[in-house]
């Protein structure tokens, strides 16, 4: 049973349900966790849309960068709560997205500014990975098989490893100019990164519903909706930056 609830998403990983049995009349479901999503993704879209009105008005950097920077630490504290208190995701999980959302509206304002229209094409091409994959899913022609899921697990943690050394160096004075650059390099790696994203959230499918055939508590479906949410930001924040590489050639 373990092998079938491996998932790259920190969030959404083998441990998630051990232990976790729901008593009679108080499981899991899938129409649950697709509600809750859909919760969450509205208090993303309230904050975000707060902070992108703030940029706009102000057109100053600095008016939505103490929001993001409290967005991006607070959400990732938030995060790692949620990942270790699955029961506490009910409260946790809004708070996240609400916290995200403060990070989403305040880059997304800042590239549109340069990039217009930028945003709505992130937005549109997220959504629409989202569908497509769902409906590759359920139709079955994308299989979660074991060498899948340990592909897309390998892949994302040579991803996160990556970001972590890249972030260390720069510390140093040291950058991957060519990964971060617009020419062919970079948009060849975000590409690359994007479709890793994309295929996490295929991953997050089979979790949930996983879930719901073990008969989860019926609060999984706030941390199985969370795990969901974490899949999605890192993937448009992944295709607004290949996006903002292919506009700046321009």
């Amino acid at each position: 049973m373990a092998d079938l609830m491996r998932t790259s998403n920190p969030a959404l990983n083998e441990r998630a349900f051990q232990g976790e049995r729901a008593v009679l009349g108080e499981a899991m479901t899938l129409q649950g966790t697709v509600n809750k999503t859909g919760v969450l993704l509205i208090c993303a879209v309230a904050t975000a849309a707060w902070t992108w009105n703030l940029f706009l008005h102000s057109h100053s950097p600095q008016t939505v960068m103490p929001l993001a920077l409290l967005g991006g630490i607070g959400g990732l504290i938030v995060a790692m709560v949620t990942i270790f208190k699955k029961q506490w995701a009910g409260i946790t999980a809004p708070i996240y997205a609400l916290l995200e959302g403060l990070v989403l509206g305040s880059i997304s304002a800042m590239l549109e500014v340069r990039f217009p229209g930028i945003a709505i094409q992130a937005v549109s091409l997220t959504f629409g990975t989202l569908v497509i994959l769902l409906l590759a899913y359920r139709s079955g022609l994308i299989a979660v098989t074991e060498k899948f899921r340990l592909g897309v697990i390998a892949a994302t943690g040579g991803i996160a490893l990556f970001y972590i050394v890249e972030i260390v160096l720069g510390f140093f004075g040291i950058h991957f100019t060519a990964i971060n650059g617009s020419g062919a390099i970079g948009i060849g790696f975000s590409i690359f990164v994007v479709i890793i994203a994309a295929l996490n959230l295929v991953l997050d499918f089979d979790f949930i519903e996983t879930g719901v055939r073990v008969g989860a508590p019926k609060y999984m479906e706030w941390y199985g909706a969370f795990g969901l949410m974490v899949t999605l930001i890192w993937l448009y924040f992944e295709i607004l930056r290949l996006l903002s590489k292919i506009r700046s050639r321009e």
